[in-house]
């Protein structure tokens, strides 16, 4: 089942692929904290004639970063202060989120490396802590798609005390969706094909596969810091990325590019990036050096 936020909040699920039956719930928080159950409205839309909004704004975003071993392997072509191991988390800013097709809008005045990250995130079905991998599947409700947007040359400056968080919650760094994937629809979460386009050409093309930790391992290992229904867990991203390039400046993100970042069984979350006058009708501010 795929199921979305759409228009001004409401919750529905996709009947047909064509079709969104609305849910009696007031937004998809709720209708995790109730169980995974709501009844429908009645009332029908062709999908064609809704917008998908975010589908989900969690309580807590926890943020995996190195968990893919050639993303690792990447990194070492930059000479970064610090490794980019498994293990690495952090939480992101939930008012950072975005939904399917809504802008990036790019801090001009604050970075000139804007990134892309694709990367497979868990939504999480029930309250609980404490608990082992094995039992991790039970927690697991669904997936999304999640572009980790990230201004490199913050993050570098960020690493060298060994945390960084700034650099990837900015304001509308954090696209997410374009709608749910129940857990049901993804028999194996570790055999999906991942692949992100900017302006159409491939930068990321990988496989859940390759992830040094597997996922119920990540959801056990963070189980000590609790889960509320609704949370997200986002589980790393492939390489590919632009920062790690030898050809970094000419990889970069600008106004005017579409990212498309797709994963095999859920769809596509496209991202358009636009400028800061753009998004808020007026110059940027004066540059900033972090």
């Amino acid at each position: 089942m795929k199921l979305v936020t759409f228009d001004d909040g409401r919750v529905g699920r996709i009947a047909d692929g064509e079709t969104v039956e609305e849910l009696d719930v007031p937004d998809m928080l709720t209708y995790f904290q109730r169980g995974g159950s709501a009844e429908p409205t009645g009332r029908t839309v062709p999908l064609a004639d809704v917008k998908l909004r975010a589908p989900i704004v969690p309580r807590k975003f926890f943020h995996t970063a190195g968990n893919y071993r050639e993303h690792d392997e990447e990194s070492k072509q930059v000479n970064w202060s610090h490794p980019v191991d498994p293990w690495i988390v952090f939480f992101q800013n939930v008012d950072a989120i975005v939904g399917p097709d809504e802008p990036v809008v790019y801090p001009e005045h604050l970075t000139e490396e804007l990134d892309y990250e694709l990367e497979l995130a868990v939504v999480i079905g029930k309250p609980g802590s404490f608990f082992s991998p094995e039992e991790a599947v039970e927690y697991i409700a669904g997936y999304v798609i999640f572009n980790d947007i990230t201004a490199r040359d913050i993050q570098r400056r960020e690493m060298k005390s060994g945390v960084f968080s700034f650099c990837k919650a900015i304001e509308t760094f954090c696209p997410l969706g374009p709608w749910i994937v129940t857990a049901d629809e993804i028999p194996d979460p570790h055999n999906l094909e991942m692949t992100l386009r900017v302006n159409g050409k491939d930068r990321q093309r990988s496989n859940t596969s390759h992830m040094s930790v597997t996922i119920p391992e990540i959801v056990s290992h963070y189980s000590p810091m609790g889960y509320s229904a609704g949370d997200i867990v986002s589980t790393g991203t492939v390489s590919g990325v632009a920062g790690f390039s030898l050809d970094a400046a000419s990889l970069y993100l600008r106004p005017g590019d579409l990212v498309e970042a797709e994963i095999e069984g859920i769809g596509v979350l496209r991202t358009p990036i636009i400028s800061w006058k753009e998004g808020h009708g007026v110059e940027a501010p004066a540059r900033v050096r972090w």
